[in-house]
This record gives structure tokens, sequence and C-alpha cells, in this order.
């Protein structure tokens, strides 16, 4: 084995050695930058970080983080027609040409172009449409940390990866996680508030709860300005039409009530106003 490995080291040449730390290095920056990315569009998604910067500045930083991820991805991957024995295009292109671990790597990056390429398309698409598109990025994140282990095993820089990989995993593992679980749950637990629906406070009628109380819904058009999360957070609520205008229903069924909240917080803009219907 020691024999076999020696052998391996001495075919690799100084121009491949330095290819191949290049490939390396654009590949932990990648990963570093696809986390970063992933944790800031779901806090900016819900809105958890709106208080303390604007909106602008939060999509232009998930756009920015976004874009590095691309490049050093792509970087990457380029690498790899730079080496002796290089990788041809139609093995960096199509998945399963070459080897198992790098067929993740690109169906990853590739999602991830998918997913940019219609961010530009955003106001041609249905938005529902746009969503579905728009979320393959959390298994193209998958995909590429798959990639990003195997590769890290097969080059023996696993033990690198254990110690800033899961650093950086773990987070945003519990971050998306976060993103799905339902509001009450979030409440219950002191993640978010569990805020008043009207000015005066929660009513104490014992004959409804908090979760299927009936309110009534309002939306402030000088400040809404389209971004579609409250449609994302309640679908039966809030719909985002073709033509970027926004309906929503004014008296939503008691059953929507958490969802009409939840998108209530998340409105980057305070838009949405909900109110307890007392008829």
């Amino acid at each position: 084995m020691f024999s076999r490995l020696t052998v391996l080291a001495a075919a690799i040449t100084p121009h491949d050695s330095g290819v191949r730390q290049m490939a390396a290095l654009s590949a932990r920056l990648a990963y570093v930058m696809m986390c970063l990315t992933l944790c800031w569009g779901v806090l900016t998604a819900t809105g958890w970080v709106r208080r303390t910067t604007g909106r602008q500045a939060l999509r232009s930083g998930h756009m920015v983080l976004a874009t590095l991820t691309l490049a050093f991805g792509t970087l990457h991957a380029a690498a790899f027609t730079f080496l002796d024995e290089h990788f041809s295009v139609v093995q960096l292109i199509i998945p399963f040409v070459g080897p198992t671990r790098h067929a993740f790597g690109i169906i990853g990056l590739e999602l991830m172009f998918a997913v940019a390429i219609t961010v530009g398309m955003r106001k041609l698409m249905f938005y529902r449409n746009w969503l579905r598109i728009h979320q393959l990025a959390y298994p193209a994140v998958g995909l590429t940390v798959i990639h990003s282990w195997f590769g890290a095993a097969a080059n023996g820089h696993l033990s690198l990866l254990w110690l800033a990989g899961l650093t950086l995993l773990v987070p945003t593992v519990t971050i998306t996680i976060l993103r799905f679980l339902p509001v009450e749950t979030l409440a219950r637990i002191g993640l978010v508030e569990a805020e008043p629906v009207g000015p005066t406070g929660p009513t104490d009628d014992p004959g409804g709860s908090a979760r299927t109380q009936r309110i009534n819904v309002s939306v402030d058009n000088q400040r809404c300005r389209r971004y579609g999360i409250c449609q994302a957070e309640a679908p039966q609520v809030f719909q985002l039409t073709e033509d970027g205008r926004l309906h929503y229903e004014r008296r939503p069924d008691p059953r929507d009530s958490a969802q009409a909240r939840a998108a209530a917080r998340a409105c980057p803009t305070r838009a949405i106003e909900l109110r307890e219907n007392t008829r």
C-alpha cells in the first residue's frame, strides 16, 4: 500500500500539484460561500434579520454570496481541464460519465446555475413555478456537500472537512430545518415571538385558540413591494398574479390564521396588518 502511494505521488508533476491546490482552494471557498448563501437566504426569506438592516441590503448580500459560490464552483470544475490527464468538457458537464463522486458535484452546480438563471426571469414566470425552481437550491446544496465529503475522503483531506466542514454545515442544516418548522413550533421553543394579532393584543375568548382565531387581513399598497414572501408563507391567503399584482383574502379561513401570521412576520416591509375579527 505504501509503495503504491509513493508511485502515485511521484507520478504527480509540479504542474498537476499546483492545479490540484488551486482546485482544492476554490472548492473550499465554494463550500464556505454555499453554506453562507443558504443561511443568508433563509434568514432573508423568513425576515428574521430584517430589523438589523434594509431589505435591499439583505437581497444584495444573498446575491453576492450566491455569485461567489458559482464563481468558485466553476473555477474548481475548470481546474480539472488543466491537469496533464485532464477531464474533457463532456466529463465536466454530463453527470456519471466520470466517477460517481464527481456526478454529485456536477448535478449540484448545474442546479445552482438553473436557479441563478431563473432569478432574472422572475417577472416572466408564475410565482409558484419560480418558487419551485428556486427551492432546487436545497437539493443542490445537499448534492454538493456529498461531493465535497467524497472528494475530501478520496484526496486525504477528510480531517480538514471534519473540522471546518462540520463547523459550517451544522448551523446551515439547523437554520434550514427551522425554515420549514410550523410557526407554532418556533413560538413554543422561543425562537419567534407569539405576536398579537391586533393592536390591543390577543383576545381572551375561550372559544377559539390563537391558531384558529378569525382575523381580518389588510395590506398597505404603499409599503408592499411584491416580493412574494407572503405567498410562500400563506399561499391560501396571498397570491401574486402574473402581472405582479397581489390578491389576498381579507377574511381568511380560521385554519389559515397561523400561516397569515407567519406571512405578516416575514414581510420585510411590514405591509401586512392583521386584526381580530370581532364579528
